[in-house]
């Protein structure tokens, strides 16, 4: 199955059946933490209510139509990272991340998409990459901003987070703007 290396200290694995404890547990440990940004994590009780996600992570990875993956740090499980749907008629796709809060601050997520860019622009040759956050969520909003995407405005109440709509914003990286920044 999918395993990508990122570094000596991170990488990123598909998740599959085997693996839906852990990934409970580390949802269940970060709670409140990951509550404040995710509407998914009140849907998540136990383990099981894991086990008809998993294979629609998996189908889509199979499809090429992106994927959902663990990040370990050290060989822990701290974080997941995926891509959303991919365009491939206009060879874009969106990334989405999480991160346990004792795993913040070590640059994980940021090495870890940096490392995903590299892929998907050189080996899967898609041309856009978009990250969208909450306005107010500051520190995954560092992550494209450090990596020198590009703020493509405000989506106003573009998402329901349990009790209020919080505003969106949307970055963009293209592959020349990557291939750029690497020179």
């Amino acid at each position: 199955m999918f395993s990508f290396k990122v570094d000596e200290e991170i990488e990123i694995e598909l998740m599959q059946q085997h693996h839906k404890e852990e990934l409970y547990a580390l949802i269940d440990h970060n709670r409140d933490h990951l509550r404040e940004w995710l509407l998914w994590v009140d849907k998540r009780k136990s383990a099981e209510d894991l086990e008809p996600i998993i294979p629609i992570w998996i189908r889509n990875y199979a499809d090429n139509n992106g994927f959902d993956a663990g990040i370990r740090y050290n060989g822990n499980l701290v974080g997941m990272i995926g891509l959303h749907y991919i365009d491939w008629k206009n060879k874009s796709t969106s990334i989405g991340y999480f991160l346990s809060e004792n795993a913040q601050g070590k640059g994980i997520i940021t090495r870890s998409v940096s490392s995903l860019l590299d892929y998907l622009f050189a080996q899967m040759k898609l041309n856009r990459v978009q990250i969208q956050c909450a306005v107010n969520n500051t520190k995954s909003i560092a992550i494209p901003e450090k990596l020198g995407f590009c703020s493509e405005g405000v989506i106003r109440d573009g998402q329901w987070l349990y009790d209020h709509f919080e505003d969106l914003v949307t970055y963009s990286i293209l592959a020349v703007d990557w291939q750029n920044k690497k020179k």
